[in-house]
Order: structure tokens, then sequence, then C-alpha cells
């Protein structure tokens, strides 16, 4: 039995990730006092008291807590932007390659991937670690997310909005327009692209589920047969043994949920279904996953799982 302590379990993802815990055979709760959560000596007794401890917590105080870790044996998941990018810590992400869930086995530290990063890097990198995609691409990504992404405060301006505004969120809303959101540099960093994409984030007036979508020209591929089943094809043997990465069969019509996409459909999952679209001059490529989910609570629970050396499916 693993002791595990969520500093920051009053938040979106932290509470996710008490509530998969709550469930989870090997695990024991370390709990804070309501009264002394904002604590430093009681939060880093909990810390270091722990064999595992999650990190919900804004950047900067996510920084603050990892320094309150004085021994050598409380292991860490960051759950926020602080650490993605740092070669101190682990990229929270198996999947992404042969070695990374090894990494994350013998880690101290892993920070674990943003929700839209999510998407991109499980459609991009494979195909640029094949060569298959050129670094050097100029890509685009377009991701819709529903607003409990956005944290409380959004969860409550969708929510506890009044008829004015309420009729104002009907629809879906492109946001993040100046072009610098905080998921670009892992974007960019784990599929060691030259330049970052350029990457529209969409929010849609339901609470959680998401869909991330990167077009690309068949010209753009180095691979000798350009043609969107191919890609599928090279997709499915990197994700061959994922648990839970799913590569979907090639449709050549698009007939999927009936012409379209449900966003919504991976909800309560810990899967990224990968989907493939077009012919041999236009292709799509299409994550769709639970932003609550693989997206973020569901993330760290399985790399807790892989740090622990405990099946990687356990409680998700």
């Amino acid at each position: 039995m693993f002791t595990v302590f969520v500093d920051g379990q009053e938040g979106t993802t932290g509470l996710q990730i008490k509530e998969r815990l709550d469930k989870h055979p090997e695990v024991t709760l370390l709990e804070i006092d309501p009264a002394e959560r904002k604590s430093v000596d009681a939060r880093q007794a909990l810390l270091n008291a722990a064999d595992v401890a999650f990190l919900c917590l804004p950047d900067s105080a996510a920084k603050e807590s990892a320094a309150l870790v004085t021994n050598d044996t409380t292991r860490l998941i960051d759950a926020s932007t602080a650490h993605r990018t740092d070669p101190a810590w682990v990229y929270g992400l198996p999947e992404i390659n042969a070695e990374q869930r090894q990494r994350i086995a013998q880690s101290r530290r892993v920070a674990n991937p943003g929700c839209h990063a999510t998407g991109f890097n499980l459609l991009v990198a494979p195909l640029v670690a094949r060569g298959l995609l050129h670094p050097s691409t100029p890509l685009s990504c377009q991701s819709l997310t529903g607003y409990s992404g956005g944290g409380k405060a959004m969860i409550a301006q969708y929510e506890d909005a009044d008829t004015e505004q309420r009729a104002r969120l009907q629809g879906p809303a492109h946001y993040g327009l100046n072009l610098n959101h905080k998921h670009l540099p892992e974007m960019q960093a784990v599929c060691g692209l030259a330049l970052p994409p350029v990457f529209t984030p969409v929010v849609g007036p339901f609470y959680q589920g998401m869909v991330v979508t990167v077009p690309l020209h068949a010209a753009q591929l180095t691979m000798p047969n350009r043609h969107a089943e191919a890609v599928r094809d090279a997709l499915a043997e990197h994700y061959a043994d994922s648990t839970f990465v799913q590569v979907q069969p090639y449709n050549v019509e698009g007939s999927v949920d009936g012409g379209f996409i449900n966003p919504q459909a991976a909800n309560g999952t810990n899967q990224n279904q990968i989907f493939v679209f077009g012919h041999g001059e236009r292709i799509l490529l299409m994550s769709r996953l639970d932003n609550l989910g693989k997206g973020a609570s569901g993330a760290a629970v399985q790399n807790m799982n892989i740090m622990m050396g405990l099946p990687e499916q356990l409680s998700l």
C-alpha cells in the first residue's frame, strides 16, 4: 500500500485525481485539515510523508511545493505547466516513444502533460520520430475542448452566467488569439519541431471532452506512400501495444459518428482515440480524449501506477 498526497485537491484536476484514488486498491490518501490548506508547515509534512504527491497548483505554487520536498523518497507528479520542458523532470506521456515508460518508472519527478498537448503530441511526435514528417514542417492545430479545461473560474462563467451572458456562451469560442498558449513549448519540444505550431484552441458549451485536429497536405510528408491510409497504418504500428492510445480503422468516407466527430465520446475514460481522414492530397489527423481523463487526472494516475510498478490501467 502506497501513501499519496494531493496538494491542491480542491481544484478541478485535484478533485478528479482524488476521485480516481478513492477507488484505487493500492493507495492510502493523506488528507490535510481544511483549516491548514494554506499552512506551509502542514503541507510540507504531508509532502514529505507521502510515497507519491500530486501537485495540482498554479505554476508558481507548484514550484514552491516541489522545493518543500527535502527527502529522497517522495516522488512528485506535477499537473501544472511549470516543469513540462524542464530537463530535470520526465515528461509524463508514456506512449510517446519506446523509452518513455521506463523513464517515467525510474523518475522521482514527472511532469504531467497538458490536455491540448497530449492530443497534438500523440499525433505528430511518431511521424517526426519515424522520419515521415520533417521537423521543420510548419504545422497548424485546432483543439475543441469543454469548458472544464478552464478550471473553476471558467466553469463558473458557464454554469453561473446570467441570461445575457449564457446566450453569448452558446456557441464555440476561439481563445488564445495572441498565439502564445501555455501548451506550445511542450508541443514543440516533445515533437522536436523547429517551429511551434499555429495553435487555435476553441472552448465549447459542454463540460468535458476534446478533439485535437492537425491538417496536413500529403506533399508535406516524406514517406513514399503519402496517402492518408498509410499515415494511419504508421500510427497504428507505433501504438500497437498501447493500452490507452487506440488508432481507429481508416474510414475513406469520414462517416464516423454519422459524419460528425463527437468530442464527448471518450469522456469518462483514459483513452486517446486517433483518427486519420483524407486521401492522397489532404490529410486530417484527429485525437479524441477526455480533457479531464487522459488530458489531466487520468494521465496523472497512469503515471503514478507506472512509477510505483503497478498495473498501468489500475483504477482507470
